[in-house]
């Protein structure tokens, strides 16, 4: 998870200097993230342990510890093996049994995935459930609910939150605010499902939330740029680490940009020749269904991919492209022409890549465990 800057004000104004004093409540926040980021990447430790490796005093760690046990945050693991004279120390860990989180994608071409997981991202339980017919907005809604409410009953630990990753424009609350493949336009989705179910629950485009997870979890480095091809296509880029918004929460949304001038399908959102209607995996399925040669359908796709993200690519100065979506759709042909078709586009980028994600379908599922991860505990 890309790292977080402390912001901190005060009501008196600035100290000498010029600068702005902390808060308490800000600075004993700040010092909790330490502390779960560190037991989190580093595994159980003892309080001296914590002391060490956070910067952090023995007395403010032992009042940390403390208090998220009380929490059932942290748990002590029992004295460590003696290795030398004195009482040996106890170690405690993230409670990283007890604690599980639900995780939704929605950008599935055939159905809703659904799963609750642990801290580390493992999958404890998987729901999926089919898709209903095309622009059925309130019966994806419900079955969203549906899943939420199946999944909490089905987890055998206390229940962190719900993270769920959807096509569309997603604004920083939650808002779904325009999700053509669905239907859902203006929909308070986050605050909705808070009220429904009283969990802690975090709403973001699905290509975002994978893109945390590919940053996380994939081995991705400070510049690149995702793509969630499946459903829709949509795009999370990362500048320098941190995942890019943009002014209308849209950076990366590539899937309604307007590839070529040969007008192409009718798309979703109404326009023709959008990228979805070249690359989305429902296009390139009833293209094959209907006829099409295969590797035609497959080497279009990639061309039109690269049209779309070589400007995306050379502007910021983007190192590599990660595909993620149906393996059997996306990596081999359409790959391949996507990286040559992206080298001949940019300059200075001959050797940019574009390579498959590693995670696999639970790329999302393990995004929203990032989202629950940062916004609960500040883990990043």
């Amino acid at each position: 998870m890309p790292k977080t800057v402390l912001t901190t004000h005060t009501a008196t104004g600035a100290g000498r200097g010029g600068r702005v004093k902390a808060l308490p409540d800000q600075m004993r926040q700040h010092n909790r993230s330490l502390v779960l980021t560190a037991l989190f990447h580093d595994g159980a430790m003892s309080r001296a342990d914590l002391a060490r490796t956070t910067g952090l005093t023995r007395v403010t760690i032992s009042a940390l510890v403390g208090d998220l046990v009380t929490a059932g945050l942290v748990r002590e693991q029992g004295a460590r093996e003696a290795s030398g004279p004195g009482k040996p120390a106890v170690v405690v860990d993230l409670d990283r049994t007890g604690l599980t989180i639900i995780g939704v994608d929605l950008s599935g071409s055939h159905e809703i995935r659904g799963a609750v997981l642990d801290l580390s991202g493992t999958v404890l339980h998987r729901s999926n459930v089919r898709r209903p017919a095309d622009g059925d907005a309130s019966e994806t809604l419900a079955i969203l609910e549906r899943l939420i409410d199946d999944l909490r009953e089905s987890a055998t630990g206390r229940v962190l939150g719900v993270g769920v990753g959807t096509p569309g424009i997603v604004s920083d609350t939650g808002v779904v605010v325009a999700s053509p493949d669905i239907g859902w336009h203006d929909l308070p989705l986050q605050e909705n499902l808070r009220e429904r179910t009283g969990l802690p629950v975090y709403v973001a485009n699905d290509a975002d939330v994978a893109t945390l997870a590919e940053r996380t979890l994939g081995g991705a480095g400070e510049n690149f740029m995702l793509l969630k091809i499946d459903r829709g296509v949509g795009g999370g880029v990362v500048v320098r680490g941190e995942l890019a918004r943009g002014s209308r929460y849209a950076a990366g949304e590539v899937g309604h940009v307007t590839v070529g001038t040969d007008a192409g399908r009718l798309c979703a959102c109404g326009r023709r020749g959008c990228l979805e209607t070249w690359a989305s995996v429902r296009t390139i399925e009833t293209r094959i269904s209907e006829g099409e040669p295969a590797e035609r359908v497959l080497r279009e796709a990639g061309e039109r991919v690269s049209i779309a993200i070589a400007p995306v690519v050379g502007a910021l100065d983007l190192s590599e492209v990660v595909l993620s979506g149906p393996v059997q759709h996306l990596d081999g042909l359409l790959r391949d022409t996507a990286e040559r078709t992206l080298r001949e586009r940019v300059f200075l980028h001959d050797d940019v890549q574009v390579r498959m994600s590693a995670l696999g379908e639970d790329v999302v599922l393990l995004g929203a465990t990032a989202m629950l991860l940062h916004g609960e505990l500040g883990i990043t």
